[in-house]
């Protein structure tokens, strides 16, 4: 069976939502630990570096761990419903 390749359409709408999530997730956490809406980004010219760098590690780390959670779940459910893992013996992202 080739599901890898069938996986891929699915992986990519995963991959979108997890997106999505992780953004909202992202907007909520910067809200609670600063108190503000809009975090900074790199071109804001009236944040320092700190607040600039902890945005974007918190970010970083919340994309991450979304898009893991979605991958896995996305992978345990074909797994479950077809008996094959999607993914090459190797495993990984590409």
């Amino acid at each position: 069976m080739k599901l890898p390749l069938a996986y891929k359409p699915l992986g990519f709408a995963m991959g979108w939502a997890s997106g999505a999530i992780a953004s909202l997730a992202f907007r909520k956490t910067w809200m609670a630990l600063r108190h503000e809406e809009d975090a900074p980004d790199a071109l804001d010219r009236d944040r320092g570096w700190g607040e600039i760098l902890l945005a974007a590690a918190v970010q970083g780390a919340l994309f991450a761990v979304v898009r893991s959670a979605v991958d896995r779940t996305g992978a345990k459910a074909i797994e479950r419903s077809t008996g094959v893992w999607p993914a090459d013996d190797q495993g990984g992202r590409d």
